[in-house]
């Protein structure tokens, strides 16, 4: 019996990595050795592991600057159409792996690290995550970043450089407490400043009409300044960037109209101006009609079409003259891409750069940007679309509030023409909301002014054309798309779960990883015996792994021979927390009533952040923990049943969590959920689903077959149907169903808060009588389902099987595929997996 492989050995087995050649391992100690020394002012035996890992962080990136400016040059020489990802988030998590497995690096820099008596893993523990984002939105926008590069496209993401990104959640005494995410405060390797890029972004003031235009004058004025991220594609020599925006004061803000002895305070109240980009608002699908944030919005959408521009006219590498003036072009050179309706002020700038800098006819400068835009919707709850009101953005931005009343008035008369005498109808589609108070529409501004409108999953595009969007849809079907979101193979399968990655190599080849339709080749392998046990024994690893992590993090002891049943995403109603509890005390009920049965053993745990003015979503962590607190100290369940609420949910604990899941929780009420990408990680890393027909998990049960996957609950014409006949009666289930009503009685009774027996009531009175997203109406089936789940979890061949299944159909939810369609659908590019030269190649 040959002894088993260390860790260490393992990883140098992996060839997915790509293999460590000697010349490059001595290379990498030189230049690490140099960095430590010269870079970062440091002698060897006084360093700390934060100065190990900043050095590796600069010898790795010197991997990239080669290649990023060679992509410049290259895109320069070609001048191919530039597209624009334009985001208010970006959720990029850490930075050092990922770049080494896209530039196949990481087994050079392992082995370099292994021979100095360094350990890697610790080194990139060190590292901050970039929490620039608050969920499903912002790593959406990271992995598109990483398939637009991979594609070779020439893509640059235009965001904000918070410099407090999502805040870092503590659980105190059970509570949620915020503290903030000072990701800054020792450096990012990563960024380069570029001041020379500098725009003025204008902000109040009025507007001046004269016969040659109109001026906007006496604004206050702030510079963005940019800070650049190289973002490497797939082994390609691409490097793509990345330009998020600082705000900075202006030398003279203030400081005109000081009076004697108020310079002091004049340069104190440079803060104002900069803390346009202090910090994220950390909310997840609710709007906040906050000024700060309105700005940040305008600010972002200004220093970047100022950029677009500049580039547009200059598009020799390093010119700054004026190569093209006829915007005629824009479109066929520009592609702006709106992820979801935060940039939406980027239309009305346009035009006003159009009209009143470059002096087109309004006609001419909307055709150009209608061709140029495009608009991605990203929900369909109310609470979350956004709607400004007009004396915010009078005050704000008055020039921009003409030419949106100037939009509309054109729309509407187009309406009119289309459905004469429909005023009902012209209520409804004005960009113009009068109810409680004058708004700005921002989803239906998105809309009148792009070529494209898309939702993010099959039946999210659906519904916005039969429900939210039915009378634009009506007007201009042409408009509307569909693009399912996807995740990148890179982070969610290669970096996060190398072990998978290397048997899945073995049996299929490496091109899955830029090609994950290829993993459907596996399927020839679902009843191969040494195949099943290889992804059941990487399974159990992984479990091991995150078990050990749980413990030296949480101190907690879990089993890692019980089924890790997880749940991991934003708290929120509508994604229905509140479900898998009612599941769980279901279950610790059973378990007490009938203790010497064979249950089949659960570790469930929950993880994510509640918005820290959601009241509700932090009761619902409370509640978590309070059932924690019972459940993990009932002698009678033992390791049968533990539940665990993993604190500070985030891109690195996702990384971990993902590839140690058995079972993954997809359990929004029907029609709520835009798409989710949580589902499709659990889906690649081999774990099984139980969820609702919702989002994209109707396109992974398409992928899959309904036998490998465990759907349950309401479908969205059950939920309407619901709605049309009287609606939702909770008291009527609570009547009906013994085990949901022993629940309910205990959440409200206090055996779950024994020393303030009304801690839930809060709770309790939403679930009876304002629950929105009918719990109660899928607990009896979701609970008949996680039956079934514990029965085939039992059979440890058959559950594997099916794994192997999800991971064969995972390959439609790459950001690969996702993007092409982008490109080639909405932006008009064409995605090439050619590879360009590298720095030392000769060209």
């Amino acid at each position: 019996m040959s002894r088993p492989l260390s860790d260490h050995e393992k990883k140098k087995q992996i060839s997915v990595r790509g293999l460590a050649g000697v010349e490059n391992v001595a290379d990498l100690k030189t230049n690490f050795n140099r960095h430590l020394h010269f870079t970062l002012v440091k002698d060897r035996n006084v360093s700390t592991k934060r100065d190990y890992y900043f050095a590796l962080a600069h010898t790795v990136r010197d991997h990239l600057v080669g290649r990023w400016i060679r992509t410049q040059q290259h895109y320069y020489e070609k001048d191919p159409k530039r597209v624009y990802y334009i985001s208010l988030e970006f959720y990029m998590g850490r930075t050092l792996q990922n770049t080494m497995v896209n530039l196949a690096l990481e087994n050079a820099c392992d082995e370099a690290m292994y021979q100095m008596g360094l350990e890697m893993e610790e080194l990139q523990e060190m590292e901050e995550d970039a929490g620039l984002g608050n969920g499903g939105l912002g790593r959406l926008a990271a992995c598109f970043l990483d398939s637009m590069a991979s594609l070779g496209l020439a893509a640059y993401g235009y965001g904000i450089r918070y410099e407090f990104g999502i805040f870092n959640q503590k659980i105190v005494k059970g509570w949620q407490v915020e503290e903030a995410d000072d990701w800054l405060r020792y450096g990012n390797p990563w960024e380069k400043a570029r001041p020379e890029y500098t725009r003025p972004v204008k902000f109040y003031g009025r507007t001046e009409h004269h016969p040659d235009g109109v001026k906007w004058v006496d604004t206050q004025v702030v510079l963005a300044l940019p800070y650049d991220t190289p973002v490497p594609g797939y082994r390609n020599n691409v490097v793509n960037t990345m330009r998020l925006w600082s705000a900075k004061a202006p030398c003279d803000f203030n400081l005109k109209d000081f009076n004697v002895g108020g310079y002091v305070q004049a340069v104190l109240d440079r803060n104002l101006a900069e803390n346009i980009s202090r910090v994220l608002y950390p909310n997840d699908n609710f709007f906040e009609g906050k000024e700060l944030r309105l700005k940040q919005e305008y600010f972002v959408v200004s220093a970047t079409l100022q950029d677009v521009i500049r580039r547009f006219k200059a598009s020799k590498f390093g010119s700054r003259e004026v190569v093209r003036t006829d915007f005629a072009l824009l479109p066929d050179k520009v592609a702006i891409q709106l992820n979801d309706t935060h940039p939406a002020l980027a239309l009305p700038e346009l035009v006003r750069v159009l009209v009143d800098e470059e002096h087109l006819p309004w006609d001419k400068a909307w055709d150009i940007v209608v061709k140029t835009c495009a608009y991605t919707n990203h929900t369909v709850l109310p609470e979350a679309l956004e709607r400004w009101p007009i004396d915010l953005i009078q005050t704000l931005l008055p020039r921009h509030l003409e030419i949106i009343y100037e939009i509309n008035r054109r729309h509407m008369e187009r309406v009119a023409r289309k459905f004469p005498g429909d005023h009902d109808r012209m209520r409804r589609m004005s960009l113009i909301e009068e109810e409680g108070g004058k708004r700005v529409n921002m989803a239906h501004l998105c809309i009148v002014g792009a070529h494209a409108v898309n939702g993010v999953a099959r039946i999210h595009s659906d519904i916005l054309k039969a429900g939210l969007f039915k009378d634009f849809y009506e007007m201009d079907p042409h408009k509307f798309q569909n693009k399912t979101n996807g995740i990148t193979p890179r982070r969610w399968l290669v970096m996060c779960n190398p072990g998978l990655a290397e048997i899945i190599a073995e049996k299929i080849g490496e091109d899955f990883v830029r090609d994950l339709d290829q993993l459907r080749k596996l399927e020839k392998f679902i009843n191969d015996d040494a195949f099943i046990n290889a992804v059941a024994q990487v399974k159990q690893e992984n479990k091991q792994r995150f078990a050990t992590h749980m413990e030296e993090h949480y101190k907690v002891k879990i089993n890692p021979a019980s089924m890790f049943d997880i749940q991991v995403k934003r708290i929120h109603e509508y994604k229905r927390q509140l479900l898998n509890c009612l599941h769980i005390i279901t279950f610790y009920n059973r378990i007490k009533k009938e203790p010497n049965k064979q249950w089949t053993p659960r570790t469930i745990m929950i993880g994510g952040k509640a918005a820290p003015g959601y009241h509700t979503a932090k009761m619902i962590i409370r509640l978590i923990t309070a059932i924690g607190e019972v459940v993990n100290n009932d002698p009678v369940v033992g390791d049968r049943l533990k539940v665990i609420f993993l604190e500070n949910y985030r891109v690195t604990l996702a990384e971990k969590a993902v590839p140690a899941a058995d079972l993954s929780e997809q359990i929004s009420t029907a029609g709520t959920e835009a798409s989710g990408t949580g589902n499709m990680k659990f889906m690649l890393n081999g774990a099984l689903t139980i969820g609702t027909m919702d989002g994209a998990n109707v396109e992974m049960a398409e992928e899959v077959g309904d036998d490998n996957i465990f759907i349950f609950g309401m479908r969205v014409d059950d939920v309407e149907a619901m709605d049309k006949s009287g609606g939702y009666n909770a008291h009527e289930y609570y009547n009906r169903i013994p085990e949901l009503k022993q629940a309910m009685d205990q959440i409200s009774g206090g055996f779950f808060s024994p020393k303030q027996h009304d801690l839930f009531k809060d709770i309790v009175n939403l679930l009876m009588h304002h629950d929105r997203f009918k719990v109660f109406a899928d607990y009896e089936d979701y609970i008949k389902c996680q039956d079934k789940v514990s029965a085939l979890y039992k059979n440890p061949k058959e559950w594997t099987k099916k794994a192997i299944y999800n991971i064969a159909g995972s390959g439609k939810f790459s950001s690969d595929r996702t993007i092409a369609q982008y490109a080639r659908e909405i932006w008009g590019v064409e995605p090439s997996l050619e590879k360009i030269p590298a720095p030392d190649d000769p060209k």
